[in-house]
């Protein structure tokens, strides 16, 4: 039961690492702030888009969920959603990359 722990926590961590490595990369290549968008100029730019929320999505959610506004507290529910979803979301986008990583090296 350990291992299979393990195993999901280690998923987990390498999405969020991927998510959170590829949101830093956009944003110093694009000079704009990540967002979870499918908006563009073109089909081929809204696609980059798509693709950069689905990567970049988990880091992106931890982010709004530390969000608040002007004089306002932080808000514990959204903190907890955010972070609910992030750590899923995180699980896929692991699953995704490590499996690549195990048909490459098999």
């Amino acid at each position: 039961m350990e291992r299979e722990l393990l195993l999901a926590a280690f998923i987990m961590g390498v999405g969020l690492c991927v998510a959170g490595a590829g949101t830093h990369l956009y944003q110093w290549l694009a000079r704009q702030e990540a967002l979870l968008r499918y908006d563009g100029a073109t089909y081929f730019q809204a696609l980059g888009h798509l693709f950069m929320s689905f990567v970049c999505g988990p880091y992106i959610m931890l982010q709004l969920g530390w969000r608040h506004g002007q004089g306002q507290t932080l808000s514990l529910s959204s903190a907890l959603v955010s972070a609910l979803v992030a750590f899923g979301w995180a699980f896929i986008t692991g699953l995704m990359f490590v499996g690549l990583y195990v048909a490459i090296r098999t």
